[in-house]
């Protein structure tokens, strides 16, 4: 396994995986867009299987199923919204925390045609999209650290329902066109997983904090 790429779990069904920010999930249009995580990771296990994706921009947590009866099960499982995922961003500004702990942004979203691959929420139309947010300890009047939990998953859910709010994500260079850019990377990592075994079906959770 090359050494920017750490291998969290294994078995012979499930891998669990924390990508760097930078690298594509999987290979995109073009040669020079061919190196992602999964393209690695095929490498030390062939039958290794794409179930879900992170943003390139984004780092964390990514499951692969080993063969394609554990890939079907995943499938299924993240059709069905079984598989849990929580963030941790880094917001613009002081986003104050809620008396319930957790709010909720309900927004629809839709590609943007002519910027793509940017995503808005639209006037009308889009897909119906849902994120969950709690402020963590540490804000100060510049930046807000929250949890994000993302109950549909649609592209660029995360960065686009902050930027809806007014506090669009530190570093996000697609989104919040201040210039220079104000951080190295994206603040926005996966840090939480949990879901059921795809062939046992035992409960699995997994954690990764992230470098910011």
């Amino acid at each position: 396994m090359p050494a920017e790429i750490r291998l969290l779990y294994a078995d012979d069904a499930l891998l669990v995986l924390d990508k760097p920010a930078g690298l594509l999930s999987v290979p995109g249009r073009g040669e020079d867009k061919q190196d992602c995580l999964s393209t690695r990771v095929q490498r030390h296990w062939r039958d290794a299987l794409v179930v879900h994706r992170l943003d390139m921009a984004t780092s964390g947590l990514m499951l692969m199923a080993r063969g394609t009866a554990a890939q079907r099960s995943l499938n299924h499982a993240f059709a069905q919204r079984q598989v849990t995922k929580r963030y941790v961003a880094l917001l613009h500004g002081c986003l104050a925390p809620l008396p319930g702990d957790w709010g909720q942004v309900d927004l629809p979203i839709a590609l943007d045609w002519p910027n793509r691959p940017r995503r808005v929420v639209p006037a009308e139309g889009g897909k119906a999209s849902v994120t969950r947010w709690r402020v963590q300890a540490g804000a100060d009047a510049a930046h807000t650290r929250v949890e994000l939990e993302p109950v549909t998953g649609r592209s660029h859910q995360l960065r686009v329902h902050m930027l809806a709010i007014g506090h669009p994500i530190v570093g996000d260079a697609l989104y919040f066109d201040r210039q220079p850019i104000d951080a190295p990377r994206l603040m926005l990592h996966a840090s939480q997983i949990a879901l059921l075994h795809p062939i046992g079906k035992q409960p699995m959770q997994f954690r990764c904090a992230p470098d910011f």
